[in-house]
């Protein structure tokens, strides 16, 4: 896919805790308040400011989750997921390897889109059983700012490069 499309943002999470560790069966952190936010920032290379994966090494390819809405199972959201970009109307899962231009008013994004970020046990405890499964190969992409910019709720344009 190529070109330029309009889709929307209809939530965004930034998080300064992880809220899933250790066991699934012992269940999630607290949620702290504020992680459902109206705008998130992103710097080049380092992920979104104020959230937990902000400009650590290890997630430098992974610092961004964008997951498609239609995906999501009835009665959910990026608190369960623990995505970062929740977008209507683009079938993100498809996207792996390729660039994303997001622009929702205030400038281009652009983001590199790694490798899909598979659901984990965590799903069947905040979701409900059988949530992993329903979500395998449709549970989003972990992606890489490649530049730096500001995302907004609300409609979006869509540029897509085209596939290698």
């Amino acid at each position: 896919m190529s070109g330029v499309e309009t889709v929307e943002v209809v939530q965004l999470l930034a998080s300064p805790i992880t809220r899933y560790a250790g066991r699934p069966a012992d269940g999630p952190q607290p949620e702290p308040a504020g992680e459902i936010v109206g705008t998130l920032t992103f710097r080049a290379g380092l992920g979104i400011v104020g959230d937990r994966y902000f400009g650590k090494k290890a997630h430098r390819d992974a610092s961004v989750t964008l997951m498609d809405e239609a995906n999501l199972p009835p009665g959910s959201d990026l608190r369960q997921t623990r995505r970062n970009i929740l977008l209507r109307g683009l079938a993100i899962d498809t996207l792996v390897g390729r660039e994303l231009v997001l622009d929702t008013g205030a400038g281009p994004v652009t983001f590199h889109i790694n490798r899909p970020a598979n659901p984990c046990a965590w799903m069947d405890v905040v979701i409900g059983p059988g949530a992993m499964r329903a979500l395998r190969g449709k549970g989003g992409v972990r992606a890489t700012p490649l530049t730096d910019g500001v995302l907004h709720l609300g409609p979006v344009t869509v540029s897509i490069s085209p596939a290698a």
